[in-house]
């Protein structure tokens, strides 16, 4: 489990425009109308073959709203009972959705997703845990439907590059890598970052952005220590993770609630480092030293807010008739799932979820 995730970008040619078509159109139902979901909806339209078909809200008011705002063909709220998502599932029309709720509610609506035989891209986290990750596995690979969890960074340019740098021996072996992503988030019990009931907490919101600095030029590691300070709600306001790899390597990671952080990350070699510049999550520079003084710095610009790349490879591996994206496997997200059930073990953290 330690071999790092494949550097090549999406699909081999660097300068392509994820804007591109990469085959036949295909019709997008969007289930959730936050914030999340408006900005990919934003990007999705930036996709020549992408057609923005459907959405859904618990109110229907809402799903109408977005449905203007955003130039979607057909919007759907709850009804008579039925929930809104459901009433999407049904319209034989869309070929894929994008599940945008809150954690605590992925497995249920991919798991009827996959059923109605959608394809699916799930925001992450994935799921609350790893249970409900293997299920929508199974599930998938048994209906042949396509399903990917939506980790956006992992697609960006600059992040491709900063695996590709890792793993082509200019910085040495690599030793140590620490990253961090924090934010003072408003406290509110009914916010989605604080409910419990939600999945809320800094793990599986933000901790999946400095972990992918790990993966990306690591792999999973053979230990994982885990600190941190969970409210009287049960939520994680913050944590810090230690991963132990049997390569004499090693890497801090921090996610708060509660703070303002730098929000880099650094690779350190035998013969040189890394440094992000902007936020971790989505880095517009990389520095690039050898040794102490020999330094340079590449830029990187994105296609509209980011999302485009996560988009393209969904859209290239559905007309590909291809169940799970070689940069963003299936196994991999089920993996992070167990390694943020071995950190919320270790800091007492618990959700209804685990309980179903």
């Amino acid at each position: 489990m330690t071999a790092p995730i494949a550097t090549p970008w999406l699909t081999g040619q660097p300068d392509q425009d994820p804007r591109s078509a990469t085959g036949a159109p295909l019709r997008w139902g969007i289930i959730a109308t936050g914030s999340i979901a408006r900005a990919v909806s934003q990007d999705l339209a930036l996709l020549q073959d992408a057609r923005l078909y459907a959405v859904s809200s618990r109110a229907q008011d809402s799903a109408d709203a977005f449905a203007v705002a955003y130039d979607f063909e057909k919007a759907y709220g709850d009804d008579d009972g039925v929930p809104g998502y459901q009433r999407l599932l049904a319209d034989d029309a869309v070929d894929v959705v994008y599940v945008a709720t809150p954690h605590a509610q992925h497995h249920e609506i991919v798991l009827a997703a996959l059923n109605a035989g959608k394809h699916v891209l799930c925001e992450k986290a994935f799921t609350i845990n790893a249970r409900e990750a293997a299920e929508l596995i199974e599930v998938a690979r048994s209906r042949k439907l396509f399903l990917m969890e939506a980790v956006w960074s992992r697609f960006l340019p600059s992040m491709q590059r900063a695996f590709e740098i890792a793993a082509s021996g200019e910085l040495g072996d690599i030793h140590w890598i620490s990253a961090d992503l924090g934010f003072p988030a408003p406290f509110s019990p009914t916010a989605r970052l604080w409910a419990r009931e939600d999945g809320g907490g800094a793990l599986l919101d933000l901790s999946v952005y400095p972990l992918l600095w790990a993966l990306g030029t690591l792999g999973f590691p053979q230990t994982v220590s885990a600190t941190g300070f969970v409210n009287d709600d049960g939520v994680d306001a913050q944590n810090a993770m230690t991963l132990g790899y049997s390569h004499a390597a090693q890497v801090q990671l921090t996610s708060s609630l509660l703070a303002h952080g730098p929000r880099t990350a650094t690779v350190a070699g035998s013969l040189g480092f890394l440094q992000s510049v902007g936020s971790i999550n989505s880095p517009r520079e990389l520095i690039i030293a050898n040794g102490w003084e020999n330094r340079r710095t590449e830029t990187f610009d994105v296609v509209g807010k980011g999302y485009t790349y996560e988009l393209r490879e969904v859209m290239r591996c559905v007309q590909q008739g291809l169940t799970e994206s070689p940069v963003m496997p299936l196994e991999d997200s089920l993996n992070t799932m167990r390694l943020f059930d071995g950190v919320r073990a270790q800091l007492g953290v618990t959700y209804p979820n685990d309980n179903r």
